[in-house]
């Protein structure tokens, strides 16, 4: 899994360093213990696998029980899942793998509460590159398992030109030409990012793929699907939020991408508790 390994023993190194000097002057080396991950709200569950992966990176013989799985809901008090092992092992890896469901499982949640405000419209939801650095795939990933979709991972797949591109090359018109005469393969769609009917008229005209729509208001928004008619997809951007998604959905876009997504969510409550 892309950078799984690596993320962790950062964690790991950040947390434990050379050694947890409370658990490792309080718990003897070979006791084995019991613990339950417990949601302490109602939540949409993401990072499971990084959270189990914390634990057997510090103890290989540790051994789990769930019945849930990324992407399912979890109510208040339930438990995610039941962990068994060395006790120095679960008390050193607490922290660790509460951060990575609790960051998580907050992107899936925030996600499903915006895909299901516009659930019916045949919208697709998406994120964008707004992400922490070095946890994008996992941060892309919680955003799948809310229910929506992933914009391009990097710059390295997909082709969008933003507005200082356009600067840079004078114009969309020349922006289009030039990408045309460079880019490596045919296959790549090209998406133009616009904030006025006049850009909107120039991408249409230049030959877009896609165009984004970017921080414009509802009447521009309608009145931009009416004038590319199906031509190109359209994507809607900027200052969306649980409020007014729902009114953008149904002018007829595309897509609506929402950097809020990764960049925004609060990270849900979740803890551990011993069992006896």
């Amino acid at each position: 899994m892309f950078e799984k390994e690596r993320l962790i023993r950062c964690a790991l190194a950040e947390d434990v360093g050379s050694g947890d000097i409370t658990t490792d002057s309080l718990i003897e080396p070979d006791r084995i213990g019991k613990a339950a991950i417990i949601a302490k709200e109602d939540l949409v569950l993401a990072g499971l696998e990084l959270a189990q992966s914390v634990f057997t990176t510090l103890d290989p013989k540790m051994a789990f029980e769930t019945r849930y799985k990324d992407g399912d809901a979890v109510e208040r008090g339930g438990r995610i899942i039941t962990v068994k092992g060395n006790l120095r092992s679960l008390l050193r890896g607490e922290r660790c793998a509460l951060n990575f469901l609790q960051r998580l499982s907050g992107i899936a949640t925030l996600t499903r509460r915006f895909v299901e405000r516009i659930e019916g419209t045949g919208v697709r939801l998406v994120d964008t590159r707004k992400t922490t650095p070095g946890w994008r795939w996992w941060e892309k990933y919680a955003v799948r398992m809310g229910g929506g979709r992933n914009h391009r991972f990097g710059l390295f797949d997909g082709v969008l030109i933003k507005d200082n591109h356009v600067v840079a090359c004078g114009g969309i018109k020349e922006a289009m030409e030039r990408i045309r005469q460079n880019l490596p393969t045919h296959m790549v769609r090209i998406e133009v990012e616009v904030s006025d009917l006049r850009g909107v008229e120039e991408a249409i005209n230049s030959g877009a793929d896609i165009i984004m729509l970017d921080n414009m208001d509802l009447a521009d928004i309608s009145e931009a699907v009416n004038l590319i008619a199906g031509r190109c997809l359209i994507e809607v951007s900027g200052g969306i939020n649980l409020d007014n998604i729902a009114a953008l959905a149904e002018t007829g876009v595309d897509l609506i991408s929402v950097g809020a997504l990764t960049h925004s969510a609060s990270a849900v409550d979740i803890s551990m508790k011993l069992l006896r």
